[in-house]
């Protein structure tokens, strides 16, 4: 299990893409769901609590209840937006927490 700061470059690697790029959003939208799920997964077992990360996981668990567990790419790509904004927004809650990523 990667901690929470490894965890969170990763995730931070998908703002270098999108599904913009011909042939990529499957991909893509793959690659940021197991991304915010691998953080999720690095919070919830980090020595800092889960209260700490409350509102991240609370994020991406509602990201998991609106997929529904279909993961297919037809229920991702309608999902996309919530998916980019869920990494945006843990993105932001992040830089006010250094210490977590750095």
């Amino acid at each position: 299990m990667p901690q929470v700061r490894d965890a969170f470059a990763v995730l931070q690697a998908t703002y270098n893409d999108s599904c913009g790029t011909p042939g990529n959003c499957q991909y893509f939208l793959n690659r940021l769901l197991t991304n915010l799920d691998d953080l999720g997964n690095s919070m919830k077992v980090s020595p800092k609590g889960t209260a700490h990360f409350r509102q991240p996981l609370a994020w991406i668990e509602q990201m998991q209840n609106a997929l529904g567990g279909d993961f297919t790419f037809d229920n991702l790509h309608k999902h996309q937006k919530l998916l980019v904004t869920t990494r945006d927004k843990i993105n932001t809650w992040m830089q006010s927490y250094p210490n977590d990523y750095r």
